[in-house]
């Protein structure tokens, strides 16, 4: 494999590769973050990341500053569709944490489309981040890839410092003892790692929506994603 290089994007003809690779990514009905924009955030303090291969821009991260001090919003992770299954959406992410704790930054909060296992995999599986929040419809209607389904989202949150994620980055994720443990499992109809099909898959996305904002009405935390199936543990509050 050829070897690959994180580092920050640098200069207007970088951040303009970022926003062609969106359009390959996502699609041109989807609207990409503009290059400018980006340089900008940038340098007021946000993170702009870049997978280099031969010099070529072959993934990219994109995160800024909240309105909470130590917390950061992830908002675009993209790899280009030849360069995947390599582990560089992976790579970029670890590269992210990095970036932040370097900086005083040790949460890290994104959303993403609960129909897609291979996302699931990524955030819960192998980073260790969790979430309690379920956005209906959060986008409206989009374009691209994601035109045509209610763009529900899972908002995770990534806790730069727990031990589950110290434990991920060292090739370390015990699967969870099931049989103390709500788990979900997506349904055999969704397009588990590629664009969800409408109007196919409408029922699915209600069905999975019931069901994950059911579980964490009554008090559960997602945790992780094992073979296909969401897993929960309840919250225990302090008396």
């Amino acid at each position: 494999m050829t070897e690959v290089e994180f580092r920050d994007l640098s200069g207007i003809t970088e951040f303009r590769a970022a926003e062609a690779l969106q359009v390959s990514v996502w699609g041109a009905g989807d609207t990409p973050d503009p290059a400018d924009l980006m340089m900008v955030i940038q340098a007021e303090g946000g993170l702009v990341g870049g997978a280099f291969a031969e010099g070529r821009l072959v993934g990219y991260i994109f995160g800024f500053p909240t309105g909470t001090h130590g917390i950061q919003h992830s908002h675009r992770l993209a790899v280009l569709p030849e360069m995947r299954g390599r582990g560089l959406g992976a790579e970029l992410k670890w590269y992210q944490r990095r970036w932040c704790l370097e900086r005083g930054i040790h949460h890290v909060r994104w959303t993403f489309d609960p129909l897609r296992s291979t996302n699931a995999r990524l955030n819960l599986r192998q980073l260790g981040a969790r979430s309690n929040t379920y956005y209906v419809d959060y986008y409206g209607e989009m374009g691209g890839i994601n035109h045509g389904l209610p763009s529900d989202r899972l908002l995770v949150d990534w806790y730069l410092d727990d031990p589950c994620v110290k434990k991920r980055l060292a090739g370390y994720a015990e699967a969870p003892a099931l049989g103390n443990l709500l788990r979900i499992p997506l349904s055999d109809g969704v397009q588990k790692s590629t664009n969800p099909s409408p109007p196919d898959d409408l029922e699915c996305r209600i069905n999975l929506r019931k069901a994950l904002l059911d579980a964490f009405a009554c008090g559960y935390e997602l945790i992780d994603f094992v073979g296909n199936d969401y897993i929960f543990h309840k919250v225990t509050v302090a008396k």
